[in-house]
């Protein structure tokens, strides 16, 4: 049965054991439904055109592993015993890749990888449709399944034991925190109803990570009647229904 974005948002849940590594940590869940799925138009290239002069920017001033946000989340990596060099954060990895171009995709991809980059944040997007219970920020045991590709093929691969995973009841849904999502809960060229995990760490304040949201929400907003619903885990908050 497909969760509703309440029940969803309402069981999701950060473990413990992850928050002691990052006290500081948060997570922003937002859900979105009734999502036009399209190819990506004039205002989402506005919006990857944007993003790939604000990398060029960011990284005129300053090497990408001394950003504030990247550097912090090299940081986190290094907790719970990642080598960021090799198995890079979705933000440092799009932002090393925005002033070359950022991928094309549809419009639904293309406007939560700008907005990532635009606000220098980790920002997944998933299928609600295709979750099989709440999404739970863990350490892993190493026994969770995750699927993936290589070489082309698909194969089940597991996350190191005390890796920190996404996961919901059928296995792990992205590895490395914010590394790599696996192909059963990716976005595809029908989804309608998506979840979005905003990732901040101590550079980010709420303020900004909530701008984020509202950035993200709003551009998805554009010629598509849409509702949304967020949580904010880790550091307190609740749930916030229905714009």
């Amino acid at each position: 049965m497909t969760p509703t974005p309440e029940g969803l948002l309402t069981r999701a849940s950060v473990d413990d054991e992850v928050l002691a590594l990052r006290p500081d940590y948060r997570a922003l869940l937002v859900v979105v439904d009734g999502i036009v799925p399209a190819a990506g138009d004039s205002g989402s290239e506005a919006l990857l055109v944007a993003a790939e002069e604000h990398a060029r920017e960011l990284l005129g001033r300053s090497p990408v592993e001394e950003l504030a946000h990247v550097a912090a989340w090299r940081e986190a990596y290094r907790a719970f015993g990642a080598k960021p060099q090799r198995t890079r954060n979705s933000l440092e990895a799009l932002t090393r890749r925005a002033p070359k171009g950022l991928p094309r995709v549809n419009r639904l991809t293309d406007v939560y990888n700008a907005v990532s980059v635009l606000h220098q944040l980790p920002l997944g997007g998933e299928d609600l449709d295709r979750y099989a219970g709440p999404p739970r920020l863990v350490r892993a045991t190493g026994a969770e399944p995750f699927d993936t590709t290589a070489d082309g093929e698909t194969v089940v691969e597991h996350p190191e034991a005390g890796e920190v995973v996404w996961a919901d009841d059928a296995g792990v849904t992205c590895r490395r925190w914010n590394w790599r999502q696996a192909r059963r809960t990716q976005l595809h060229e029908g989804t309608t109803t998506a979840l979005f995990i905003l990732d901040a760490l101590g550079p980010m304040d709420d303020d900004a990570l909530t701008a984020a949201a509202d950035d993200l929400v709003g551009h998805l907003a554009e010629g598509a009647q849409i509702r949304s619903w967020r949580r904010l885990l880790g550091a307190g908050g609740g749930l916030s229904a229905g714009s």
